[in-house]
């Protein structure tokens, strides 16, 4: 675990090293209601962090299900890195980069805590998490905000049971309510 926490701190302290061809964005996401802030950590690298409340599916070795419909309601905090590594060839074509708009690859931490609504679902611990690589795209059009990314995780909860999912998709929809 304190190796989470020397990585934590790693990139953390990176953060005054930020170049001006990324924005600090503070925006709000419906699909997955939430507050995100993203900031840059070096000049094609930001980091985001996304506290908010999801409808989340359960993972195979983390619950216990049953036929039908499965699904919890619970609170999130979603850590993504993200390098945006096609920045110059946009700007060189005169497309958007105004809100950290472009392509990347990443990698995100997806932590779910005590669901406050389930159905049809028993986890087998009030806390889990999804780490994984992931690459995507994202879009700004005036304040409106578009990100799509993709990935494989590796899950796992606090009592030591995990797995891998092959593909982990995330679609967010949100408004860019302050770029500094």
């Amino acid at each position: 675990m304190n190796k989470y926490f020397v990585f934590l701190f790693l990139i953390i302290s990176g953060v005054g090293y930020g170049q001006e061809s990324l924005e600090k964005v503070f925006r709000v996401n419906a699909l997955s209601p939430g507050v995100e802030l993203e900031f840059p950590i070096s000049k094609n690298s930001t980091i985001a962090v996304n506290p908010g409340i999801g409808i989340n599916g359960s993972y195979n070795h983390l619950s216990y299900a049953s036929s039908g419909v499965t699904y919890f309601i619970s609170p999130f905090l979603d850590l993504s890195y993200k390098h945006l590594y096609n920045l110059s060839s946009r700007t060189a074509k005169g497309k958007n980069t105004a809100g950290n708009s472009g392509n990347y690859w990443g990698v995100r931490l997806l932590t779910n805590f005590e669901e406050i609504e389930s159905e049809n679902i028993i986890r087998k611990d009030n806390i889990d998490f999804a780490f994984g690589p992931t690459w995507g795209i994202q879009r700004s059009a005036g304040n409106f905000h578009l990100l799509f990314d993709v990935g494989s995780v590796y899950y796992f909860d606090t009592k030591g049971n995990n797995g891998f999912f092959p593909v982990m998709l995330q679609l967010n929809i949100g408004w860019n309510l302050k770029k500094w």
